[in-house]
């Protein structure tokens, strides 16, 4: 089975206040589905509190991300399912309840995974 990664970035949630609290039930019961299916491996969302870092190989720290790099922000869910068509399914339940689109990308293929 291939790892799937459904995200949105930070951007994508424009959802009215007065909604906010459906959509955190709704997401929430999602991701309870995918668990209960035995599909979810991990999810969450980037804090945006927290400025990012690059770590060379020699551990020299530096401030940000790559320069030319779009920021990378927002929700994300990795789950490992047995098709495209199955990733499809699931990323259009988070996108019904998040209220925003999803992106769905595959990981490739990692035997030691």
């Amino acid at each position: 089975m291939a790892k799937y990664l459904i995200s949105f970035p930070s951007a994508a949630m424009v959802v009215p206040a007065s909604d906010w609290d459906a959509v955190v039930r709704d997401s929430h019961a999602v991701i309870a589905e995918t668990k209960a299916a035995g599909v979810y491996v991990f999810g969450g969302g980037i804090d945006e509190g927290v400025p990012p870092v690059r770590v060379s190989a020699d551990g020299t720290i530096a401030e940000g991300s790559y320069p030319d790099a779009r920021p990378l922000n927002g929700g994300f869910t990795v789950l490992e399912l047995p098709s495209r068509d199955d990733a499809i399914a699931w990323a259009a339940r988070l996108a019904r309840a998040c209220r925003c689109d999803q992106e769905l990308r595959v990981f490739g293929y990692d035997p030691d995974s």
